[in-house]
């Protein structure tokens, strides 16, 4: 809907630009800086260029004011409008015309080679100028929407074939002028009934749930093809029980002291390996001790299942002279290692070291 634009609007419209190009005019002062500047003498074409475009719509302003005048048979009364907006234009000349004739301010360098006032004084004549253009392009948009007629609108083609498909397969209801041929005659306290059809989704899709509970029932009562919630369960238990299987193959070196198990006999000769060329500076060849503690009796000083030995020679114990291991051997050579160690228990070799520690009592539930 377009909002007419009489007469009044019209005077009000272009007291808008006058005023607008009078403030422009108001903030210049008689002075601009000097001319022999690059960015003056670019700030000053631009606001040329500028008055020049403001110039041009204006004229197509009055001739757009004057075709409208014309439509809304006020004709006789453009000379008021026309004699505004030559003095708004007027006045655009005469600013245009005043940066021209001023003077050249003192030099006091602030921008490229511009003092601070004139270059102030040409931004805010372009930036009124900017102003002005897009208030005029406004007022130029309102008139030609009051001068162009109004299209008829037709009807999209997809909204018409979705309006025939909703009334054939969706709602199937009859037109308000034909309601009195399907007019029932039960008539509930002046309520009248009307005997349309079920809406079609409505049924097509009651339909669908009949479908639905037959297959339901063959699948699960007849055929024997679905699963409870108990045989589901159960199913859900194996799969998982073989994903860990498969993920205990696939990482069957990454060991540590919470899943480590008593190696085989190959590997505890590998274990002794790493101890006679490491670990016997402090612990003696047999394991009898020296500068560390003897790990062939019954006392330990950080416990002695394989987890706890697994433990110390994963993490150390730098307080007491024992180093950390585990980037120097894998989980699993620490593994073969501590149960090389494990096996020193009760072989009592020769000159063994005072124990050290707490009597260790292996419990059954632990490695």
């Amino acid at each position: 809907m377009s909002t007419k634009l009489n007469k009044p609007t019209l005077l009000l419209l272009y007291t808008s630009l006058l005023s607008i190009f009078s403030f422009a005019q108001g903030a210049t002062p008689k002075a601009v800086p000097s001319t022999n500047n690059l960015l003056a003498i670019v700030m000053i074409i631009i606001a040329f260029i500028l008055a020049f475009v403001i110039w041009g719509m204006g004229q197509v302003l009055i001739t757009l004011t004057k075709q409208l005048m014309e439509k809304t048979k006020q004709a006789g009364k453009i000379a008021t409008v026309l004699l505004i907006i030559c003095l708004s234009f007027s006045v655009t000349s005469s600013h245009a015309q005043a940066i021209t004739e001023t003077a050249v301010l003192p030099s006091s360098i602030n921008y490229e080679g511009m003092n601070y006032t004139g270059f102030w004084l040409l931004a805010s004549v372009i930036i009124m100028e900017f102003v002005a253009i897009l208030f005029i392009l406004f007022f130029i948009n309102r008139i030609q929407q009051e001068l162009v007629p109004a299209r008829i609108k037709k009807p999209l083609l997809l909204k018409a074939w979705w309006s025939r498909l909703d009334k054939k397969v969706f709602t199937r209801a009859v037109s308000i002028e034909k309601e009195a041929d399907i007019l029932l005659d039960h008539d509930y306290d002046g309520i009248k009934e009307l005997d349309n059809a079920l809406p079609p989704w409505w049924k097509y899709g009651f339909y669908i749930t009949i479908v639905v509970a037959i297959i339901y029932l063959l699948n699960f009562h007849v055929l024997g093809y679905g699963q409870n919630p108990t045989e589901e369960y159960q199913s859900e238990v194996m799969k998982a029980k073989e994903s860990m299987a498969q993920y205990a193959a696939m990482n069957a070196d990454k060991i540590d002291e919470n899943n480590i198990k008593m190696p085989s006999k190959s590997e505890i000769e590998k274990g002794k390996e790493i101890f006679t060329s490491i670990c016997w500076t402090c612990h003696g060849k047999l394991g009898e001790g020296g500068v560390g503690p003897n790990l062939t009796d019954n006392f330990w000083i950080h416990k002695g299942s394989l987890n706890d030995i697994y433990h110390s020679i994963k993490i150390g114990y730098p307080d007491k002279g024992m180093q950390s291991w585990e980037k120097n051997y894998s989980g699993k050579e620490i593994s073969e290692l501590a149960g090389y160690i494990k096996t020193l228990k009760g072989t009592n070799p020769p000159n063994p070291k005072i124990a050290q520690g707490d009597i260790f009592i292996e419990d059954s539930t632990k490695r």
